[in-house]
């Protein structure tokens, strides 16, 4: 042996060449200091991986909840999103007496997450009762509430931190590096929680849970630790006055197929998240899958995204046309809800894991496809402005397409039981079916509005700027 130390320069040296978007780090903000501070999102993929990977199958297969019921509840954070605008906004123009503007914002949504989450298992537990139904679901509404607003508050404000501390050239590629951690977090996370709840019970449930909770808190207050510096009341007072949003917006919309844009990422957006709390119950009550093994759905999803992410990146370097590009990601879509279709009939649980990972794959390449057309938009307007919109069709369309994924499939199923629609059909598998079969819908018709602004960025002379993210996606 030689004996020769690596030193902390060589593991620097090594992690940029491994980890995606490491390039993202700079003299003002090294990489070991952007890793901490990627910690929020790590946290982040661990809240969404229990919430939308690991909830729902319990409180529909294990605890008797209907769908409908689960997706409100599922939704109540994602319909939160829109207001991170706000949010991002109000911590633009903060002045906390210790002179900082973002990290009391990150500190408060920290403590609603963890709140939300502490509260979460009783609550669920009393709503699976008859006799606490009303109280459980008031409850269980609010503690839903909680967390969601907490994980978009400390997000938001995370986000905006990075964004002060990173130089503008480097950026885009930063923010993309958190959005690697998010998805590693939620894979990891969906991995660590599924082995957990092997063999579910009550209490494992309410251990589970609340040790999220409490690893949450830790990685939040570690995040953001001595990364903010405090700025003088001279500084804040000496900021310009915002312009008006009615006229931000007015000009975003006269651009060139700004609304045929926006539309697409309703439709698509809907598409890939209607099925977001009916995948793991699927597993669970078609193929009878245990807990661990639909957990894993997540992680296959988070793997799959993780690959359209880097896909885009790569074929983005090469002069894809955006558009195009999340036109593929819905043709993955479309292959991957005819896989999930066909494992009921075919008994395939293989079948299922890997349309999750196609619908990852796929909703990362229309993801970064229709961002980076946004972020084209924003080129062009005088503000960020379209990728605020783009942020808050997309959160806005994903919340209610939960919402109404689990109604849908509650009532398709109960006509399908009761004979309603022949014998042929009158399984529960009929009502995900149906579900999944409007998806493939709404994905042909995110490709047929998509088609026209493929055209019409063909014959565009504007180039696709240097693949990062400007902004996050909800």
């Amino acid at each position: 042996m030689s004996g020769r130390v690596i030193s902390p320069d060589m593991w620097t040296r090594v992690a940029t060449s491994w980890l995606p978007f490491a390039d993202g780090a700079s003299a003002e903000l090294p990489l070991g200091r952007l890793l901490r501070l990627s910690l929020f999102q790590v946290s982040a993929g661990m809240t969404a991986a229990l919430l939308s990977g690991t909830l729902n199958r319990v409180l529909i297969v294990e605890l008797g909840v209907s769908s409908g019921l689960v997706a409100a509840l599922i939704a109540i954070p994602l319909l939160m999103a829109p207001f991170r605008a706000l949010i991002g906004h109000r911590s633009d123009h903060h002045r906390s007496v210790l002179g900082w503007r973002r990290v009391p914002y990150l500190w408060f949504g920290t403590l609603l997450q963890f709140g939300g989450l502490a509260l979460m298992p009783f609550a669920l537990l009393i709503l699976s009762t008859e006799q606490g139904r009303a109280l459980g679901l008031a409850a269980s509404g609010f503690a839903f509430l909680l967390t969601g607003t907490g994980l978009h508050v400390a997000q938001t404000a995370g986000l905006a931190l990075v964004a002060d501390l990173a130089p503008e050239d480097r950026r885009p590629r930063a923010v993309a590096l958190l959005y690697v951690m998010l998805l590693l977090g939620t894979m990891v996370s969906a991995l660590v929680i599924g082995a957990a709840l092997a063999d579910f019970s009550a209490t494992r449930l309410v251990q589970v849970i609340q040790g999220a909770a409490l690893a949450a808190l830790l990685l939040n207050i570690a995040a953001p630790w001595k990364q903010e510096s405090r700025r003088s009341r001279a500084e804040m007072a000496a900021q310009p006055p915002a312009p008006s949003f009615g006229d931000m917006w007015a000009k975003l919309m006269a651009e060139d197929n700004s609304r045929r844009l926006l539309v697409s990422v309703g439709l698509g957006t809907a598409a890939f998240t209607m099925q977001d709390v009916l995948l793991e119950p699927y597993g669970g009550e078609i193929l009878g899958l245990a807990v661990g093994a639909t957990t894993s759905l997540t992680a296959l999803w988070a793997l799959g995204a993780l690959c359209g992410f880097a896909l885009a990146g790569v074929r983005l370097a090469r002069g894809s046309e955006p558009h195009r590009l999340a036109g593929f990601g819905c043709v993955a879509g479309l292959v991957a809800f005819t896989l999930v279709i066909f494992a009921a009939p075919a008994s395939a649980p293989l079948l299922l894991m890997l349309g999750a990972a196609l619908i990852g794959l796929g909703a990362g390449l229309f993801m970064v496809g229709t961002l980076v057309a946004a972020m084209n938009l924003a080129q062009r307007s005088p503000s960020g402005l379209a990728l605020g919109a783009w942020g808050a069709v997309q959160a806005s369309a994903a919340g209610l397409a939960i919402l109404l994924g689990g109604i849908v499939r509650d009532a398709i199923a109960a006509t399908a039981t009761a004979g309603e629609l022949g014998a042929t059909l009158a399984v529960r598998a009929t009502g995900y079916g149906a579900v999944y079969a409007a998806e493939i819908v709404l994905l042909l018709l995110t490709i047929a509005v998509l088609g026209p602004l493929v055209r019409a960025q063909t014959n565009s002379t504007d180039a696709a700027p240097r693949f990062g993210l400007a902004q996050f996606p909800s």
